[in-house]
């Protein structure tokens, strides 16, 4: 029985941290963008380095992407073919024109 309350506290404590460090981020974002920078572009991206950061905390921690790394890579593998292959397709149709003929 301490081994299953010994992990409810363990995932207790990794969730309550993943909570502050979202929690945090978001505070930089707001912070960031009302900040008075003499380039008004300097809070853009901060805010977008924050923004960034949080994403990364979401998806792999509370979208579990980085214990699901087989089928994360299969998936983005599948993805990726198939977008390369959408590409060749659009370049191919672009030259298969009919020709006119020019009298």
């Amino acid at each position: 029985m301490t081994e299953s309350t010994e992990d409810f506290k363990n995932h207790t404590r990794r969730t309550l941290f993943i909570f502050a460090s979202v929690l945090c981020g978001t505070f930089l974002m707001v912070g960031a963008s009302f900040a008075p920078l003499r380039n008004p572009h300097m809070n853009l991206v901060l805010v977008l380095v924050a923004a960034c950061c949080n994403a990364f905390i979401v998806a792999g921690f509370l979208m579990h992407l980085f214990s699901e790394r087989k089928m994360i890579y299969t998936m983005l593998g599948f993805t990726a073919f198939f977008t390369v292959m959408l590409f060749a397709l659009t370049w191919i149709a672009e030259h298969d024109v009919p020709q006119v003929l020019v009298r």
